[in-house]
């Protein structure tokens, strides 16, 4: 099942994906057609939302970075997070922004101390993320500050949730990016160094994860640096078509 977050009426719903994603089913069973939603993030703002970074093998490589332990682990805000098809500012000074393909775990059940084995029994669902990074605000690999990671609509996120038990197996998941239709990246969640049960396990080590909490995994090699005016597309197997445009970014 796929189930879509959107602002329908005046009011935030859920609504189901229909077969062929072209009409949305909303609770009161009322359909909808789905260019004529305004598509929120589809997992309630609030939650915890930790990011992955060089979590791929060759995203790694293509940095001219070795293997790390532990993981690079980073929380976002849920003001970072942006809706498909909704907009995303490029800053006037940013020439180097870029997107980064992710999928992402959504938490179904509190988690505490789990064994790998069980691990991705925890995962409610996953989506598809476009955590953008800005270059030029970059000041440690190590550490991406506020000014990268965590700018008002940078994270599109959706289109929608697709529940976990649809998704035979996490790690072989082929992604791919587009700008303006050019293939600019292409990977497979298979290249993950920690896999979504092993960032599970890892993370309730030290705290329990809540409903709603998201993990964003990483994303494979391409760089590739988007202008106003582009349409940014990430699209995972099995998880659609997560579509933004970038804009430039008003005067204060």
């Amino acid at each position: 099942m796929r189930r879509a977050r959107i602002a329908h009426q005046g009011a935030v719903q859920w609504a189901d994906v229909l077969e062929d994603e072209a009409a949305l089913q909303l609770r009161s069973g009322d359909t909808i057609a789905a260019r004529d939603a305004q598509w929120l993030p589809p997992a309630v703002p609030g939650a915890s939302i930790f990011a992955l970074g060089l979590n791929y093998a060759d995203h790694r490589k293509e940095l001219g970075f070795k293997t790390q332990d532990p993981p690079l682990i980073f929380l976002k805000g849920p003001g970072s997070l942006v809706g498909h098809l909704g907009e995303t500012a490029r800053p006037a000074d940013a020439n180097q922004m870029h997107p980064e393909c992710e999928l992402v775990a959504v938490i179904g059940k509190p988690a505490r101390h789990v064994r790998a084995a069980d691990a991705l029994k925890y995962v409610g669902g996953y989506t598809i993320a476009c955590d953008y990074a800005i270059r030029e605000y970059l000041e440690n690999y190590y550490r991406p500050n506020l000014a990268v990671k965590n700018r008002d609509a940078t994270t599109p996120l959706g289109p929608w949730l697709t529940d976990a038990s649809d998704i035979a197996d996490p790690l072989q998941l082929k992604l791919c990016t587009m700008v303006n239709g050019q293939v600019v990246q292409e990977g497979s969640t298979a290249d993950m160094i920690l896999s979504v049960a092993e960032l599970i396990v890892y993370l309730t080590e030290t705290m329990t994860l809540m409903p709603g909490d998201m993990i964003m995994t990483g994303t494979p090699q391409g760089l590739h640096f988007c202008a106003p005016g582009d349409e940014v597309v990430c699209e995972i197997e099995g998880l659609g078509r997560l579509v933004n445009h970038l804009v430039a970014e008003a005067a204060p």
